[in-house]
């Protein structure tokens, strides 16, 4: 089992200014999962629990001259502490800043250890500062590398959780909306839930966003005209009456958790309720710098689990 490669200036940068302290906001420990094409963090999806998150990159996005090699399809995973990670990384960049060597590179790369104190050999990540002159080693401990049983069971939940909703609302200021859901919490500290519905009309594509606690404005899909002179809350109840729409209790924790992920500084993010409600899903969009075009590259998305289905 083998993996290295070199971290670019750009890919530090997006790693410790934007996505690091997004995940280490969702849970201290995640999945690092290694593929031929890709690198992926991953929250809570073997055990179920709390929010679960998905943040791909394409290789070429973090690493150049990438290799890797594995017994289970050039696949390892490992568990893996972010905070510790992102330490590494912040001290490996300040050395090669402060080394004035042009041709100083940061290598990562996958090592057993003989920890101190130890007769048994670890695994670590290892970030590697390499120049002309020297170089300085920064070890991250990680848990035992995944089996291929676990690893196929990660991927069987990964691709489950690309299972999106059909029906997506666009939040139009994360950072206000958690603002708000922080406001939220000081004066509701004791409840344990938010509520999130989604009004589905029978014309595909419009769509009218409602959040109790949340206030979302300028709607704008045009209801029904039997229904216009009826409150937006009003409509919301009659339409999951009629079974056009769903709605979903998620914990106030975990909503609040979500929208940290909004210090990796998405373009857009979208809200949707996955078939039969079984979870609220929070899909997070990157443009290319300069564009309004989906930088495929790049994918992160949140998965809530719900507290109540309701009625429908």
């Amino acid at each position: 089992m083998k993996f290295k490669a070199f971290l670019s200036q750009d890919s530090v940068n997006l790693l410790d200014k934007r996505f690091l302290p997004s995940l280490d906001k969702i849970g201290r420990v995640c999945h690092l999962y290694l593929t031929r094409e890709h690198a992926i963090f991953l929250h809570n999806l073997l055990s179920g629990d709390g929010v679960q998150s998905v943040a791909q990159f394409k290789k070429d996005v973090l690493f150049r001259d990438y290799r890797i090699s594995s017994q289970n399809d050039d696949r390892i995973a490992f568990a893996i502490d972010v905070a510790l990670l992102h330490r590494a990384l912040r001290s490996a960049q300040t050395i090669q800043l402060q080394s004035n060597d042009a041709t100083t590179a940061i290598q990562i790369k996958l090592v057993k250890k003989l920890p101190a104190g130890s007769r048994n050999p670890a695994p670590f990540l290892t970030f590697e500062t390499k120049g002309m002159r020297s170089a300085v080693v920064h070890d991250v401990p990680i848990s035992k590398p995944l089996s291929r049983a676990d690893i196929d069971q990660l991927q069987t939940a990964l691709d489950a959780a690309q299972d999106l909703p059909q029906t997506l609302v666009q939040v139009p200021d994360l950072a206000q909306l958690q603002n708000l859901v922080d406001r939220a919490k000081e004066c509701w500290r004791a409840a344990d839930a938010s509520y999130n519905s989604i009004w589905r009309p029978p014309s595909p594509g419009v769509y009218i966003p409602h959040y109790r606690w949340l206030r979302v404005s300028k709607a704008k899909a045009d209801p029904p005209a039997e229904d216009r002179n009826l409150s937006a809350p009003t409509r919301t109840e009659m339409a999951i009456q009629r079974g056009e729409a769903l709605s979903v209790q998620v914990s106030l924790k975990h909503l609040a958790k979500s929208l940290q992920c909004h210090l990796a500084k998405p373009d857009c993010a979208f809200y949707g309720i996955t078939p039969q409600g079984g979870c609220l899903t929070v899909i997070f969009q990157f443009f290319i710098p300069g564009t309004r075009l989906t930088d495929k590259s790049i994918s992160f998305h949140c998965r809530l689990p719900v507290l109540d289905t309701g009625s429908n």
